[in-house]
């Protein structure tokens, strides 16, 4: 067993992947320093990257620009906090539903009331990845309804504003869910729904990820130039929140469809010095906050996209990893369903259809799904098996499987105003 740090591990598959060797990699280290006369020679600077490989020193000094190197964020390549830790939830609640609701109906509205409503909504945002969508669904709604139901109560104009914004989020969360069963019109008018509260409370992470929400929806259609126009209509309205580094990640997916590999490397450098610029996240749970290691997830799905199996497959890895606790539950499914469809178009397409198929179903078989974006992904794979093993009973099978996946009655695309 590799007993080194995972960043220690990941310095070595990050250059091999690339076929550096230590001196390459050292040189590429070295062109993004800063320029000093007086800073280390290419040899002292090897003897460090020697060490920092075998994970006997730490870079304390030099992680951003080792993670720049390879294209990704400081937090994600060095996180700051164990996975075991960040797998709690970092609140309290001192209230039930019951007394909730309750103090929700009373005639005025204090703050505590605010606050427990506030972690109620953030709970349900962290429960997005795992918890099923007829659950979070049916829940969503509710709050949703008494949270809007608030705004006829005496209230204070600041805490109209935070009622807008919660119901804002809450609605962000409901036009997922419903995407990701396969209702596009009814998540289309939640979006819309989301925005037009995000701009009464003046809430610029709402509105970015109204903007999002249309990203994703055009993606997933096949719209990629509506892709890139959501995404700078997002990017214009919140450039300095943390959904402006998702809004470029969107771009470089649409980009990469496109077959543009210049503009997709630039939207996703422009999406990492976004989260660089930014502190890290109080809750990374939160479907709403942006996971810097997510954005190896990123990079994956575009990497894949553009035909770099090898750095593709290597991204896959550490998606499943950061997923993944110690205890082998897995906190984000659709995350990890995504990253074994990228291991089985990588082993499809360099030859091992087994793998391939063994991956592919174990992509599938999940219980938490986004239809709409395993369907996009998924279609990667169902290429290479068409192209490559059409006549291969087991690949015609899985070929099957992957048709049935498909939502019925496909909605046609929808017109943005």
């Amino acid at each position: 067993m590799d007993d080194r740090p995972a960043w220690a591990r990941r310095m070595r598959e990050e250059r091999l992947v690339r076929e550096w060797s230590q001196v390459t990699a050292v040189r590429a280290l070295m062109a993004r320093l800063p320029y000093d006369p007086a800073g280390p020679d290419e040899q002292s600077m090897l003897r460090q990257w020697k060490a920092w490989e075998s994970g006997s020193k730490y870079p304390q000094k030099y992680r951003s620009e080792i993670a720049a190197t390879f294209g990704t964020t400081t937090n994600a390549f060095f996180p700051p906090h164990s996975r075991e830790a960040r797998s709690q939830l970092q609140v309290v609640n001192d209230m039930d539903t019951v007394e909730i609701v309750a103090r929700m109906r009373a005639s005025d509205v204090d703050q505590a009331t605010l606050d427990a409503l506030r972690i109620t909504v953030d709970r349900l945002c962290c429960e997005y990845a795992y918890v099923p969508a007829a659950q979070l669904l049916t829940e969503g709604r509710a709050w949703m309804g008494r949270v809007v139901a608030m705004l006829n109560q005496r209230v204070s104009l600041s805490q109209m504003r935070d009622l807008y914004a919660l119901a804002g989020k809450l609605a962000l969360l409901v036009g997922c869910v419903e995407y990701d069963s396969g209702d596009p019109r009814q998540a289309e008018a939640t979006r819309r729904a989301a925005l037009s509260l995000g701009d009464e409370a003046g809430h610029l992470g709402v509105i970015g990820w109204g903007h999002e929400m249309r990203c994703w929806f055009a993606l997933t259609r096949g719209d990629y130039r509506g892709v890139i126009q959501a995404a700078n209509d997002g990017i214009e309205r919140a450039p300095h929140e943390s959904v402006a580094a998702q809004l470029y990640a969107q771009q470089a997916k649409a980009w990469a469809r496109l077959g543009d590999r210049q503009q997709t490397e630039i939207a996703l450098d422009k999406g990492r010095q976004v989260l660089e610029a930014l502190p890290y996240p109080e809750s990374i749970e939160d479907h709403f906050v942006v996971d810097p290691a997510k954005y190896d997830f990123y990079r994956m799905d575009c990497y894949r996209k553009v035909g770099e199996d090898q750095l593709a497959e290597q991204l896959a890895g550490e998606v499943i990893r950061a997923s993944t606790d110690f205890d082998g539950t897995e906190r984000a499914p659709m995350r990890i369903a995504e990253a074994r469809i990228t291991l089985a178009v990588a082993a499809a397409r360099g030859g091992d259809l087994d793998s391939a198929l063994s991956y592919g179903e174990r992509a599938l078989s999940g219980d938490r799904q986004s239809l709409p974006s395993l369907t996009m992904v998924s279609s990667d794979l169902g290429q290479v098996l068409k192209t490559t093993y059409s006549k291969v009973p087991d690949a015609a099978d899985f070929l099957a499987h992957l048709r049935n996946l498909k939502p019925p009655n496909p909605e046609p695309p929808m017109p943005e105003t």
